[in-house]
């Protein structure tokens, strides 16, 4: 991410990015490509998802960047084009896939079949729990929680009132301990 003494840095390659420069919306994108992958991989609970809706994003950041005005921080417009593209790539995918590449990694030689089982199930659970959550309430806490971003910044992304983002966030965390709480007990009581 652009660093606040870079600001003007990275003023200069939004505006040459704007006259058609590749290799400026390069840098741009280089800066923020991390955040945008963290932010539409929560959203997607999957790698090749949210590679895909990260990807559409910046391209349709490239073909909107001309219309861009700096009004706020161009982190907060290239997040709200990733929430979108990972909302557009959610409703296209043909199937739920089961199994992903973090899913699919090798336990730690130190953790136990079982430990390493149990912690599988748990990151399971933690992303079913965020897929059940409302759309709306999903981006306030994904934005929120893994993209850093202040109740206000928030607000400028979503073009809600701060008030609405603090409910969505006060709802989604309240629903998505509610479910963990709730399979989590089912969970101990299999292995019980």
């Amino acid at each position: 991410m652009v660093q606040p003494s870079n600001a003007d840095t990275e003023t200069s390659l939004i505006e040459q990015a704007q006259n058609g420069d590749r290799n400026a919306f390069g840098e741009l994108v280089r800066c923020h490509y991390q955040g945008v992958v963290s932010v539409v991989y929560r959203m997607c609970g999957d790698t090749g998802l949210a590679e895909d809706a990260a990807q559409e994003a910046f391209m349709r950041a490239w073909v909107n960047l001309p219309s861009y005005q700096p009004k706020g921080c161009l982190r907060n417009w290239l997040y709200r084009i990733a929430i979108n593209a990972a909302l557009d790539v959610l409703r296209r995918k043909p199937e739920e896939r089961l199994e992903d590449e973090e899913a699919l990694r090798m336990p730690d030689q130190v953790e136990g079949p079982e430990t390493a089982l149990i912690e599988k199930e748990q990151v399971a659970l933690l992303k079913q729990a965020m897929k059940s959550l409302p759309e709306a309430a999903r981006s306030v806490l994904v934005l929120r929680e893994y993209g850093g971003l202040s109740y206000q910044e928030i607000a400028s992304v979503l073009d809600v009132p701060v008030g609405t983002v603090m409910s969505r966030l006060n709802y989604a965390r309240n629903r998505l301990r509610e479910i963990v709480r709730t399979n989590i007990v089912k969970m101990e009581s299999v292995y019980a």
